[in-house]
């Protein structure tokens, strides 16, 4: 399994669009949404300013991007293609190609998380105490692992064709109603109301909360936790069912 992981690495790393899109382009969002806002207005709601609150939520968006986005679409063409066929030949178990692939995408998501830290820190001014530098980079990374294990629980449920469309419905749809390109104060209230059980929105809001030197909601957690069970569990499920049909 090692060695698949490594494997996966050195293919994201390669790829020049998937970098850009997971590493170059949240920390460009940031500039672009927070680069002419005012160091000390706060964001209605929060007590953050909005360069902090945009900082979690890029970081977030970013991870976002590499987990969800890369383990989709390779593997639905890895099953088209044969490879998974192949790799189900060898000593690797079934629960190793899923760890390894949601690992992998784990892993690639890191750099784009510090980058943004260190945009928001040089660019913006950004302040923070170091356990909640570590604390914060810990929790965005630990939780794109839902979004990963979504990721690799749609690389099985749709072909090499579909997959891509029904990903960015799902990646742009939760980015937008989960607050991270936006504040949700700015929602409307109903819209505020769904979006406070969706995973992205959990998820930024355990950053915040570490911005806040606050416990995160106990609701947050419970949402991330849940659906880390789903995701996870439908990637089990569609994996063995792919299995029986080969």
């Amino acid at each position: 399994m090692n060695s698949l992981i490594k494997l996966e690495l050195v293919r994201a790393l390669r790829n020049r669009k998937f970098l850009f899109f997971t590493v170059i382009y949240p920390s460009a969002l940031f500039l672009l949404i927070a680069g002419n806002a005012d160091s000390h207005t706060e964001v209605d709601g929060t007590g953050l300013t909005l360069p902090t609150y945009m900082m979690v939520s890029m970081a977030s968006f970013g991870a976002l991007t590499a987990t969800l986005m890369g383990n989709s679409e390779r593997i639905a063409k890895e099953r088209e293609s044969g490879w998974v066929r192949q790799l189900r030949l060898t000593p690797l178990p079934g629960r190793g190609y899923v760890l390894a692939k949601t690992a992998g995408a784990a892993v690639v998501s890191l750099p784009s998380i510090v980058i943004v830290f260190a945009v928001a820190a040089v660019v913006k001014d950004v302040r923070l105490d170091a356990w909640q530098w570590l604390a914060l980079s810990g929790a965005v990374w630990a939780g794109s692992l839902v979004f990963a294990a979504l990721g690799v629980a749609l690389g099985y449920l749709a072909t090499g064709d579909a997959v891509r469309p029904i990903t960015m419905i799902i990646y742009f749809g939760m980015s937008m109603l989960g607050g991270l390109w936006m504040p949700t104060t700015t929602f409307p209230q109903w819209l505020q109301d769904i979006a406070r059980w969706l995973p992205t929105h959990a998820y930024a809001a355990l950053g915040r909360a570490i911005e806040q030197s606050q416990a995160p909601h106990a609701q947050d957690i419970a949402v991330l936790v849940a659906s880390f069970v789903l995701f996870a569990g439908g990637a089990a499920w569609l994996y063995r069912k792919d299995t029986l049909k080969a």
